[in-house]
């Protein structure tokens, strides 16, 4: 058996609506102007962290922890407003279930924020196997998250396909032994260089993950593609 795993935020799901809106929340409430759309969205993968430094750049230390909690409870309450899957992965997913292939998620989002987001989408039941950023001791980079997916799921490593974003992504599946595919249609910054990140191929949309992550992997273990 193959499997799909997928980064979340900006992968599986297009997130950053709300979580650009709790940066708008947290701002407004510390006076500032809030920033635009266009000018968060491709760095809502980083983290919440690397949220707040944007919104609050030179912020110090002791403000800045306070600020991440505040910026966490915010979304924590807000975290299924307009996400929403990306244009073509509902069929993207129907079409690998019914090639008996099974799917799943691997994120350094924690499983607090993980969860509950996958459920009020539908597709925690879905999923063969859910590994959040606190499910194992590492994170991504780290290949254990991935590996630990594979267990859950009940596949081997190079039976899967891992689709990402972010670098850390990319690493981690290459380290884990499995396909990479970059989802160019995710949250990618200007000052990053994914073309040197040594993943397998791009997509430029869900439907080409069947093409260039699912087909391969039912050539390879024998399976007629759809």
């Amino acid at each position: 058996m193959a499997s799909v795993l997928f980064d979340l935020d900006g992968t599986l799901a297009d997130t950053a609506p709300d979580l650009w809106q709790t940066l708008v929340v947290l701002q407004q409430e510390q006076g500032l102007t809030p920033l635009p759309f266009e000018a968060v969205r491709n760095h809502v993968s980083h983290g919440s962290g690397a949220m707040v430094r944007l919104g609050f750049p030179g912020i110090d230390t002791t403000h800045f922890d306070a600020l991440v909690a505040r910026f966490l409870e915010i979304y924590a309450e807000n975290l299924h407003v307009h996400s929403r899957l990306f244009d073509g992965m509902d069929r993207l997913l129907d079409d690998i279930e019914a090639s008996g292939l099974s799917w799943g998620v691997v994120t350094n989002k924690p499983g607090w924020l993980t969860d509950p987001l996958l459920k009020s989408m539908g597709l925690y039941d879905r999923a063969a196997t859910v590994i959040s950023g606190d499910t194992t001791a590492e994170r991504k980079p780290h290949p254990l998250p991935l590996l630990f997916a594979c267990e859950q799921a009940g596949v081997s490593p190079e039976a899967c396909v891992y689709v990402g974003d972010a670098e850390r992504d990319i690493a981690a599946g290459r380290a884990a032994g499995m396909r990479t595919l970059i989802a160019a249609y995710g949250y990618i910054d200007p000052a990053q260089t994914p073309n040197t990140w040594g993943a397998d191929d791009f997509v430029a949309s869900p439907p080409e993950i069947f093409d260039k992550g699912v087909r391969p992997l039912l050539e390879r273990w024998g399976q007629t593609p759809l």
